[in-house]
């Protein structure tokens, strides 16, 4: 990914141009830090940390294993952490979030990049989403605000508030609805609170109008149970920018008022946006261009700082992946072995649903980036086994990959497979399932089972394959649509099976991870509808 500093004072929007989805983000001295859902995959809450909120880095993550570990042995791709909320409190870092099948739960930490404490459950329940906490460092009272899936609940479009234990461990009372939006003629869907004190006011920013089409709303009262008098904010008006809204409002040492939002951009996932804000003579925030996105503008004032973005690349040094992969569930021991050359190496996991990525934990896993690029990636099956096979993948509800497999001869092909979507509609396969694995292009002898393997992704995300066996880059297969989950981006994956049986089955490795950005425009992605959670 590359950075969105121009280098000549301004930046271009999106700042974090992937799937960084429901960003919240604060300031401590002169750092700023970003946390993001996670959802069903590991390590999750993600943290970023930025100097002048343009030139932004992966520092690591809050949250190792999702809790409870049963329920996410295996992939939850839209489940697990949704919006979470990231605070500064009693020289603590904490960060909130909702598990929609869970309840709220709560981590901590004296440092960025920790130690973090194990999640506490904070309110259990089904439909709780998107907490925030607020300490009101005048009365020493705490108070936390939540939204509703009404997936879960049967309820949405109101948000709820709880006075909260000082230490968060627990809540002080039933709740209360502090904003009702059924009562506000056209609004639907309101979620993602963020909560603040300023100017006197409890201030709620939250979006609404559903992720795709909607527009970010201020609320404000004397009191934090309200009532709470409301007004739009940040709206796509007549910029290209759908939905803009979800996120945080931060100021900087020198007083400046920013505030970062996503955009849904379909495979892509959510990529995030950065608005000046300031606050109007009627002491309303006014965000963006007088309320509309803004493209390039100047950036913070804070000092310059080097260009960066969160790493894509990776060498794999000593067998090691870099902190911008994740597993598709929780981890298990073995599934990629240190050594001491480079490489990742992946055990060919002897599973049953070898030909369905979707099904699969051990698939290792970076975001789809928001701009046409290259991926590229050299691979070596070392298993021996008889229908082991490795690749390299885009997965999301309908997935495609290009690898390697061993034949029952002993000898390794280059094959290139794909499954549609299971919410296309479209006929069942003659096995009478949906989505089945398919062919999409002729295996082909890999001599030495190697090959050195790449996906195009270009404009809507359509991706071309093409790989090389020692004879030359060639072609492979038909030009393929990535597909979003219904909340998460689509993604690149690394992986590596076996079918049953026993005993180990060998491994395949991995080297030079390589994703490198086009000098086309950036890229972009169809918009369709999609219901509330």
């Amino acid at each position: 990914m590359s950075s969105a500093d121009l280098g000549d004072g301004t930046y271009r929007n999106p700042v974090l141009n992937a799937d960084w989805s429901d960003p919240d983000l604060i300031r401590v001295g002169d750092d700023f830090y970003l946390t993001a859902s996670s959802f069903g995959r590991a390590p999750g809450l993600p943290l970023l940390h930025s100097r002048d909120l343009v030139n932004w880095t992966l520092v690591g993550h809050a949250l190792p294993r999702l809790e409870p570990a049963r329920e996410f042995r295996t992939p939850r791709h839209d489940c697990g952490v949704w919006a979470p909320s990231l605070r500064h409190h009693d020289d603590r870092f904490w960060i909130f979030w909702g598990d929609p099948d869970q309840g709220v739960f709560q981590v901590n930490a004296p440092e960025i990049r920790g130690p973090w404490t194990q999640p506490h459950l904070v309110k259990e329940g089904r439909g709780l989403i998107d907490p925030c906490p607020l300490w009101d460092e005048d009365t020493g009272e705490a108070y936390l605000v939540h939204a509703w899936a009404r997936s879960r609940s049967g309820i949405k479009n109101r948000l709820t508030g709880h006075r909260m234990r000082p230490d968060a461990t627990g809540l002080l009372d039933e709740g209360k609805v502090v904003v009702d939006a059924d009562r506000i003629p056209g609004w639907f869907t309101l979620e993602g609170p963020k909560l603040y004190q300023h100017d006197g006011w409890f201030w709620i920013l939250a979006p609404a109008g559903g992720v795709e089409t909607g527009w970010q709303g201020a609320f404000r009262s004397r009191g934090f149970f309200g009532p709470y008098e409301e007004r739009i904010v940040l709206e796509q008006g007549g910029t290209d920018v759908n939905g803009p809204h979800q996120g945080g409002w931060v100021r900087t040492p020198a007083g400046e008022d920013w505030f970062a939002h996503f955009q849904a951009r379909g495979a892509y996932g959510r990529v995030v946006h950065l608005q000046p804000m300031k606050w109007g003579a009627d002491g309303w925030p006014v965000i963006g261009d007088e309320g509309t996105p803004v493209g390039v503008h100047r950036k913070p004032d804070l000092p310059r700082q080097p260009l960066s973005a969160p790493a894509t690349d990776d060498d794999f040094p000593g067998g090691r992946f870099g902190r911008q992969w994740s597993w598709t569930a929780n981890p298990q021991d073995g599934w990629a072995t240190q050594h001491s050359g480079d490489g990742l190496r992946l055990t060919c996991v002897r599973t049953a649903d070898a030909h369905d990525l979707r099904k699969l934990p051990n698939v290792l896993t970076q975001r789809l980036p928001g701009a046409a690029a290259t991926v590229e990636v050299e691979l070596r099956l070392d298993s021996e086994e008889p229908g082991a096979r490795a690749g390299l993948a885009v997965l999301g509800d309908a997935f495609s990959w290009i690898g390697l497999q061993r034949g029952t001869d002993g000898s390794v092909h280059l094959v290139h497979r794909f499954a549609e979507s299971v919410a296309t509609g479209a006929p069942p396969t003659p096995s009478g399932q949906w989505g089945t694995e398919r062919d999409a292009a002729h295996s082909r002898l890999a001599p030495g089972g190697r090959a050195r393997l790449w996906i195009e992704i270009g404009a809507g995300a359509r991706c071309r394959f093409s790989y090389d066996v020692g004879d030359g880059r060639r072609p492979s297969g038909p030009v393929f649509a990535a597909t979003p989950w219904r909340w998460v981006g689509a993604l690149i994956g690394l992986v590596a099976l076996a079918p049953v049986g026993g005993g180990h089955a060998g491994a395949a490795t991995f080297t030079r991870f390589r994703s490198i950005a086009s000098s086309s425009a950036p890229a972009t992605a169809p918009v369709s509808a999609s219901s509330s959670a």
